[in-house]
């Protein structure tokens, strides 16, 4: 019997959080079954990413749709039929919707290159190093009908210590790639 729960990554553009959930369920870090990579952006790197995987992905054009409702129905029925369980938010640059929130309520996840509640939305990482802020960091929260606003789950900071955005950006990755499979596999063991 497999008790591993079925998780959908959902990526927009580059795919390097998608790689290290892919990685640590590929080592046994992450007891998962990562069944689908969704994109809505068909040439997007984490469709190449998920290929090398052995992931199916399922990419889709949003402006080929009447709504947000109705690309979203689409989803959800995708994600029934292959009996998906999660959803994981790893750079997917759109607000989920009504649809996806009510079929998935409290199982969709996504992680913020920022300490929420500071510096929600685009560019938090851009955003942080305007203000001048001694730290940075990265948020793993639920997904709710606002923008970076659901209940956080987990958090990891850091000094930036003079560090120009590069290294800020870098820091943050390795955080975000050690972070968000460690926090999904303590929630799915709850």
């Amino acid at each position: 019997m497999n008790n591993k729960p079925k998780i959908a990554v959902f990526a927009s553009g580059n795919g390097s959080n998608f790689q290290a959930i892919a990685d640590a369920v590929q080592a046994g870090k992450l007891k998962a079954d990562l069944a689908l990579v969704v994109t809505d952006r068909p040439k997007a790197f984490v469709v190449e990413r998920a290929k090398k995987a052995g992931i199916a992905s399922f990419a889709f054009v949003p402006k080929e749709y009447d709504s947000k409702q109705s690309y979203e129905e689409m989803l959800k029925e995708k994600l029934q039929s292959l009996g998906v369980e999660w959803i994981v938010l790893a750079g997917y640059m759109r607000l989920i919707g009504p649809v996806l929130l009510e079929a998935y309520e409290n199982r969709i996840l996504n992680i913020h290159p920022s300490v929420l509640p500071a510096f929600p939305g685009k560019d938090a990482i851009g955003q942080t190093m305007a203000s001048g802020v001694e730290t940075a960091g990265v948020t793993v929260h639920y997904v709710d009908a606002g923008m970076d606003t659901g209940q956080i789950i987990a958090q990891q900071s850091f000094a930036i210590n003079g560090r120009d955005q590069r290294m800020v950006e870098q820091e943050i990755h390795a955080i975000e790639h050690q972070l968000y499979p460690a926090t999904l596999q303590r929630l799915f063991n709850k």
